[in-house]
C-alpha cells in the first residue's frame, strides 16, 4: 500500500503541466494551440520566450529529481523487501509517465525528455556508476544538437544511446531495463517528430 501511494504521488508530481501553466499565467493562452502544440520546454521557449522556456525546462527536470531523490528517500525508510535502487527506478518511471500522460490535460503531456533527465540526475546522485552514463548522455545530446540544431534529433539519439551505455558500463539489470523503457518512451513520444525528420520538415531551434 505504501509503495502504491508513492507511485501515485510520483505520478502527480510528474503530471504538473509546467508549460501549460506558464502559458496561461504569462500570456493567458493554451500553449497546446501554438507552435508545435507540445506542452514541453522547447515549445515554451518558442511561444513564451527563452526565459520562460528555460524556467519550464528547469522545473520539468526538477520534477524527476524530486521524485527520485526526496520522495525516494522518504519511501525508502518505510518500505522493506524492495531494494532502494528498484524503488527509485519505479518512482522515476511513475514521474515520467505523469509528465508524458498527465491527468490534468486528459493524459496528453510532453515528450518527457527534461523529466527523464531529472530522473537520471537523481539516480546518478544515489547510484555512483550512473554518473558516467549521465555525462555521456549529456555529451551525446549536446554533440548532436550542435551539429543539427534540432532538439528532437538530439533527444531521440540520446534516448537510443542510453541502453548501449548501460550495457557497455555493465550496469545492473534493473538499470539496463530502465534505460530500454526510457528509450521506448522517448521514441513513442517523438513519433510525429520522426515523421517530420524523415520528410525533412523538422524545425531547428535557431
Amino acid at each position: 500500500m505504501i509503495l502504491i501511494i508513492g507511485i501515485i504521488v510520483s505520478y502527480f508530481i510528474g503530471s504538473i503541466p509546467t508549460a501549460y501553466i506558464f502559458g496561461w499565467v504569462l500570456k493567458g493562452i493554451d500553449i497546446r494551440k501554438f507552435g508545435s502544440g507540445n506542452v514541453g520546454a522547447t515549445n515554451a521557449m518558442r511561444v513564451l520566450g527563452k526565459p520562460a522556456g528555460m524556467t519550464v525546462l528547469a522545473l520539468d527536470i526538477l520534477k524527476g529529481f524530486l521524485a527520485v531523490v526526496f520522495l525516494g528517500d522518504f519511501m525508502a525508510l518505510r518500505i522493506a523487501g524492495l531494494s532502494e535502487e528498484t524503488l527509485r527506478i519505479i518512482l522515476g518511471l511513475s514521474c515520467i509517465s505523469g509528465h508524458n500522460w498527465t491527468i490534468f490535460l486528459r493524459f496528453k503531456g510532453g515528450k518527457g525528455v527534461a523529466t527523464t533527465f531529472g530522473v537520471l540526475l537523481g539516480l546518478a546522485v544515489k547510484i555512483g556508476g550512473l554518473k558516467v552514463i549521465l555525462g555521456l548522455a549529456i555529451l551525446t545530446w549536446l554533440g548532436v544538437f550542435m551539429i543539427t540544431r534540432i532538439v528532437s534529433v538530439a533527444s531521440i539519439l540520446t534516448g537510443i544511446s542510453l541502453p548501449i551505455y548501460t550495457v557497455l558500463f555493465k550496469q545492473s539489470p534493473a538499470l539496463v531495463f530502465l534505460s530500454i523503457i526510457l528509450a521506448i518512451f522517448i521514441l513513442l513520444r517523438h513519433r510525429a517528430n520522426l515523421k517530420r525528420i524523415f520528410q525533412g520538415k523538422e524545425k531547428r531551434l535557431f
